[in-house]
């Protein structure tokens, strides 16, 4: 007697055929999820690195015509601000937690077919 998957193959080969093409989906869907939020991710921390960049040359120049001036103007802080809190947002998205785990569906996915093969072959032996 055959083990059931073997007989559904024999029986019934486009179901396997399918079956495969649909994790060959759940594969791309999952790799196109994690790579978006990699790229974001990576986007961020560039953000963040030429706007911190920008926020110390910007105070840099501030100093300097404060200096220069000897006076006080807002837009001395508020540039240079401005930079840093974009800098601060951008450094928080490209350093917080994912809420994605990746591949978890596709794993989900081969335990559930493990479980059932296992299942299939219990039925089977007795």
């Amino acid at each position: 007697m055959l083990h059931p998957i073997f007989s559904t193959v024999l029986g019934h080969p486009e179901l396997i055929v399918q079956h495969l093409a649909n994790y060959v989906a759940l594969i791309k869907v999952e790799t196109n999820i994690a790579t978006r939020m990699l790229m974001a991710r990576v986007v961020a921390g560039v953000i963040a690195a030429v706007s911190g960049t920008l926020a110390l040359a910007f105070a840099g120049v501030a100093i300097m015509l404060g200096v220069l001036h000897g006076s006080f103007h807002w837009v001395l802080v508020v540039v240079p601000g401005v930079a840093l809190l974009l800098a601060m947002i951008a450094g928080y998205v490209a350093a917080r937690p994912s809420p994605f785990s990746a591949f978890e569906d596709l794993r989900t996915q081969l335990d559930a077919d493990v479980q059932a093969m296992q299942l299939g072959k219990g039925q089977h032996a007795d």
